[in-house]
C-alpha cells in the first residue's frame, strides 16, 4: 500500500451486527463517490479564532462551586499525516461522560448522577510541532442498551478538522487494561490489527506530580497505523 493512501481495511465495517445500531443505519447499497468541488476543498476553516483560554481544561471549563469528581488526568497526543510529519493548527475536539459515567444531554437517562462542576466538553488548536493536550476527569463505564448487560468501556470521543469540513475524523480513546475492552461491539467492530490504536498508553513522564495521571495518545490521519475512523 502507498503510504498516502487510506488504508480501508484498519476501519470498521458500516454493518456490524453485533453493534446493533449498525444494522438499520448501515448503507444497503454500494456508495457513490461525490467529487468534491472547490466549496468542500477549501471551507469552511474551524477554529483559527475560536479557542478560549480554559476551552481545553475540563476541569475547569465547566466549573460552577468546586471541582469537578473523579480522576484526574491529563492527555497528550500529536496529529500526524502518514510520513509522520506533525500537523499544526488542527482543531481537536473532545467529549465524554463523568466519572460517574453519564453525559451532560437530556437524551442521557443513566441513573448515575450528573457532576455539576463538569461540562464534558473541550476543544484546541494542535501547536506547530503537532501537540494538543486536554486536561479532564477520567470517564466511568456506563450501560448502554446493545445488548444484555452491555457497558460501554472508558472512552473520550475525538474529533479533528482538517482545513475543510470533508477532511474529519471522528473516533474514540480507550485505556489500557480496561476488561470492558474484551466485550465492547464498538471496539471489537475495528480489525484486530488497529484496535491497539485506538488504546491510550500510560506516561510516568507526562505525569503532572500530585495533580493528574498522564496519557498519550497519538493520531496518525492517513496511511500505514492511521487511526480508525469511528
Amino acid at each position: 500500500m502507498n503510504e498516502s493512501q487510506r488504508d480501508w481495511s484498519a476501519h470498521p465495517a458500516y454493518l456490524h451486527a453485533e453493534y446493533q445500531s449498525t444494522i438499520l443505519r448501515a448503507p444497503s447499497r454500494q456508495l457513490i463517490p461525490i467529487k468534491h468541488t472547490l466549496s468542500e476543498r477549501t471551507a469552511p476553516v474551524f477554529g483559527l479564532d475560536s479557542i478560549s483560554p480554559l476551552d481545553n481544561d475540563l476541569t475547569k471549563n465547566g466549573r460552577k462551586n468546586g471541582d469537578p469528581l473523579g480522576e484526574r488526568i491529563v492527555v497528550h497526543g500529536k496529529v500526524l499525516n502518514e510520513w509522520n510529519q506533525p500537523i499544526a493548527n488542527t482543531l481537536v475536539e473532545i467529549w465524554q461522560a463523568n466519572s460517574a459515567g453519564r453525559y451532560v444531554h437530556k437524551i442521557d437517562q443513566h441513573n448515575a448522577p450528573l457532576d455539576p462542576n463538569f461540562l464534558g466538553g473541550g476543544r484546541c488548536l494542535t501547536d506547530s510541532e503537532g501537540n494538543y493536550k486536554f486536561y479532564t476527569i477520567k470517564p466511568g463505564a456506563y450501560p448502554w442498551g446493545n445488548h444484555h448487560n452491555a457497558w460501554r468501556p472508558n472512552h473520550i470521543h475525538f474529533s479533528l478538522f482538517g482545513t475543510t469540513i470533508a477532511s474529519r475524523l471522528v473516533t474514540q480513546m480507550y485505556f489500557p487494561g480496561d476488561p470492558l475492552l474484551a466485550f465492547d461491539p464498538i471496539f471489537k467492530g475495528v480489525p484486530e490489527k488497529s484496535r491497539h490504536l485506538m488504546v491510550s498508553q500510560f506516561e510516568l513522564a507526562l505525569t503532572e506530580p500530585s495533580f493528574a495521571l498522564g496519557y498519550r495518545f497519538d493520531i496518525v490521519l492517513r496511511g500505514y497505523k492511521e487511526t480508525p475512523f469511528e
